[in-house]
């Protein structure tokens, strides 16, 4: 069992965990591809960050991004290595569709990259319902990123 709050990104291990993540994008994504946010990023009004953790340590991190119209975008997961595979990664999407559905978004989107580094991720979406769609904001598509979408009832 995790227990999943609000971060105020001041503890280390969340720092740690997000640098892990950009570090991980930036190795795992061709140039200009890169489009998780840095700590700047995710302090910006409107967005939430929440993190999953287990015996004090940080297992999971997650943000919300609320839009306009109904729509929000989740940004910078990432489950620790040693957190792989034991439902980290879910509690915090769990939090993250249910926060987007108490804050009246209509719909959840995210836009992340393809190959096998993103596979575990990719799965674990489409197992909550997200589904393959169109660009949206401000991304262009490319070859390389993908978009997923849930529609909130």
């Amino acid at each position: 069992m995790f227990e999943v709050a609000q971060d105020d990104l001041s503890d280390g291990q969340t720092r740690a965990l997000l640098a892990l993540h950009l570090a991980g994008m930036h190795a795992s994504s061709p140039p200009g591809s890169v489009f998780a946010l840095d700590l700047s990023g995710l302090r910006a009004p409107g967005v939430t960050v929440w993190t999953a953790r287990r015996g004090g340590r940080v297992a999971s991190v997650g943000a919300l991004r609320m839009a306009t119209d109904g729509w929000a975008e989740m940004k910078s997961m990432r489950t620790h290595p040693d957190f792989l595979r034991q439902g980290a990664g879910a509690a915090i999407l769990d939090t993250i569709i249910a926060a987007a559905a108490a804050r009246g978004a209509r719909r959840l989107s995210l836009e992340t990259g393809c190959g096998p580094a993103f596979a575990p991720a990719l799965a674990l979406y489409r197992r909550r319902g997200f589904v393959n769609g169109p660009a949206f904001g401000t991304y262009l598509p490319s070859e390389f990123n993908q978009f997923l979408h849930l529609a909130i009832a």
